[in-house]
């Protein structure tokens, strides 16, 4: 191994041994289960903001967006990046304080414990429901995470993919296991910092290297590349339309927000929801940011490939590897520039790990608590629920590890997948629980169920034999309105909510003025 990959490892070793240290030292934190998957609500403004916001983006955006920019130009990306960033702002607007007030008043610690109390499932079959969707989704959502570290290790020292995705992947469940939400959530801030040093140091020697006028001169010859609304292919030279209906579908993205539990959760443990505002204005400032230099990095791509110095790109999946060439290249200049493109690379294994602590805490969750504790009775002391919880972590990490042993996965169309899961499951769940008075449990079930089982339809039959329609729209658009639709007709038609319930409703709802 040369100098410059030993300097690129060791970088890479400092930055998984700070992770481990961090979950050693909010290990002794967690005292029950609360602590272990909620903090303690204790989470101050910057860390919630910035621990929201790195779990949400993952590898999808130093790896998925710029790929999808480089290879298909500005259409998708830049839609799917505004809807985005509509969504963030309007989660943390309308959604934060709002929820934050609630579950604390009904002393909910996950997001099917909330859906249980808000609409007095006893039963908790509601409980049972969403935390089974939420197994469903963050199984190959933390897979696209593990795909993502797989892909950067074994390209960069040439090691087995499996071996280097299994690394990065026990990284994550140590420092999980041992902090829990409290870990999960420091080491996202320390991500989204080093996050934001990759995309800048990747951004500004791509400038260096390639020159802005030279990067926007190539790009301007490619048809319809740097038109918003057409669509195109690099390699393949061809030009689609990018009418209303593909961008209000690209738009849609931005619903997935209210339904993901991993970002709602910081929400939820935040320790003074009267800061909420401080963080709305740092998530919302550095989402944007980030996926507008994310992207340009994607159209400086296509130059830097040209003059040959990174590799050519097939495919979208290969273009994923975009800043992780960058960095190798920028390493190649000796001792302090390895040392520069070792911390370039921490921060593709940052967005990655972010996202994936997260969802593996809670899936766990959904698991021990919400259907082990909630729904089946399973009665654990405080010390039993922490360690099952902790096996439960390692139980589902194995899961995905399995799910993520292709290295030619596409991190972008995974979490595309997942995502819309999650925004069409428990999105209008979410709305309706916190601003609609008339929801009831039947109309939430109904909707989960439906907007749930439209994903797959959708994704796997729909768009498979209606291809060439219009009906070839991502599938989280239709299913979140379908959702919609049933729990306000199911709602309407079936009983009125108890008194007790809309008296609740109306407290918090007074609490929010």
């Amino acid at each position: 191994m040369s100098s410059i990959s030993i300097c690129i490892l060791i970088t890479i070793i400092c930055y998984l041994l700070m992770m481990i240290v961090v979950g050693a030292i909010f290990s002794k934190k967690n005292k029950n289960s609360d602590d272990f998957y909620l903090g303690g609500r204790h989470l101050g403004p910057l860390v919630t903001a910035m621990s929201a916001e790195a779990s949400d983006m993952s590898s999808w955006l130093l790896m998925g967006l710029p790929g999808l920019a480089l290879i298909t130009g500005l259409a998708e990306a830049s839609w799917t990046a505004i809807g985005l960033a509509i969504g963030t702002y309007l989660n943390w607007l309308f959604v934060a304080k709002r929820l934050r007030i609630y579950t604390k008043q009904l002393n909910a610690v996950t997001i099917p414990d909330f859906f249980a109390k808000r609409f007095g499932d006893k039963k908790n079959i509601i409980t049972l429901i969403s935390a089974v969707f939420i197994v469903v989704f963050f199984v190959p959502y933390t897979a696209s995470g593990f795909v993502g570290c797989g892909k950067l290790f074994s390209s960069i020292f040439g090691i087995d993919y499996m071996t280097a995705m299994i690394i990065c992947a026990a990284v994550i469940i140590l420092y999980c296991t041992l902090g829990g939400f409290l870990a999960a959530s420091t080491t996202d801030f320390i991500q989204s910092i080093i996050m934001s040093v990759a995309l800048v140091v990747v951004l500004g020697f791509s400038f260096k290297v390639a020159g802005l006028d030279n990067i926007i001169d190539n790009v301007k010859n490619i048809d319809g590349y740097l038109n918003i609304f057409q669509g195109c292919d690099v390699n393949s030279g061809t030009v689609g339309s990018y009418g209303a209906l593909p961008i209000a579908s690209t738009l849609a993205w931005g619903l997935g927000y209210f339904g993901m539990p991993h970002i709602i959760l910081r929400f939820m443990a935040i320790e003074d929801e009267k800061k909420l505002h401080i963080s709305r204005r740092v998530g919302s400032i550095w989402v944007v940011i980030s996926m507008g230099v994310a992207i340009f990095i994607g159209v400086c791509g296509y130059t830097l490939m040209k003059n040959g110095i990174v590799p050519s790109y097939a495919t979208n999946a290969d273009a994923e590897r975009i800043i992780v060439d960058v960095a190798q290249k920028i390493s190649s200049y000796g001792i302090l520039p390895a040392i520069v493109g070792g911390v370039i690379l921490a921060g593709i294994l940052a967005s990655a790990m972010s996202t994936a602590d997260s969802q593996l805490l809670a899936a766990s969750s959904s698991v021990t608590q919400n259907i082990l504790q909630d729904f089946f009775h399973i009665k654990l002391s405080e010390k039993a629920s922490i360690m099952l919880a902790r096996i439960m972590v390692i139980i589902i990490s194995v899961v995905a590890i399995f799910l993520a042993t292709n290295p030619d996965s596409s991190v972008f169309r995974i979490v595309s997948f997942a995502w819309a899961g999650f925004g069409a499951t428990f999105g209008p769940a979410v709305l309706f629980a916190l601003f609609w008075k008339r929801a009831n449990k039947w109309g939430i079930l109904t909707g989960m169920l439906g907007g749930g089982i439209l994903i797959f339809i959708w994704k796997f039959v729909i768009r498979v034999q209606f291809a060439d329609t219009w009906l070839n729209i991502y599938e989280l658009l239709p299913a979140f309105l379908f959702n919609a639709v049933l729990v306000i007709v199911v709602s309407l038609i079936t009983s009125e909510p108890d008194k007790e319930i809309t008296d609740e409703f109306d407290r918090v709802t007074a609490q929010c003025k």
